[in-house]
């Protein structure tokens, strides 16, 4: 029973970017990220134990982001990617796109989208 469970514009207030003034101010970040995993146990028992916790995923980017201070997003999707994996081993893949509103002034955002599988 293969399901999804995911957040949508999950607002992450953080250092990001390779400018000068993006690495002296903090700036919002958007992200989407589902994560698939088997449901039967969840389910069946009604545990948040036996499913994924999206406020865990949630405090696990959102620290990622605020701690590495990245410059690419790219690189925060494939270490946020790979972090899901690493804390819960039940995921058997990762989809998210972060969004960085104040990248370009005359589009409404930048970003970046990657899937992945175990």
């Amino acid at each position: 029973m293969i399901g999804t469970i995911g957040l949508r514009d999950l607002k992450i207030t953080c250092i990001v970017g390779i400018y000068d003034h993006e690495r002296s101010a903090e700036q919002d970040l958007f992200l989407d990220v589902e994560v698939d995993h088997d449901f039967a146990d969840a389910a069946e028992t009604e545990h948040v134990s036996a499913t994924i916790d999206y406020d865990l995923i949630a405090a696990a980017l959102t620290a990622l982001a605020q701690t590495r201070r990245y410059q690419l997003i790219e690189t925060f999707a494939e270490h946020g990617a790979a972090l899901l994996f690493e804390q819960h081993p039940a995921i058997t893949r990762v989809a998210m796109e972060i969004r960085k509103p104040a990248a370009v002034p005359a589009a409404a955002c930048s970003l970046v989208r990657i899937e992945r599988h175990r």
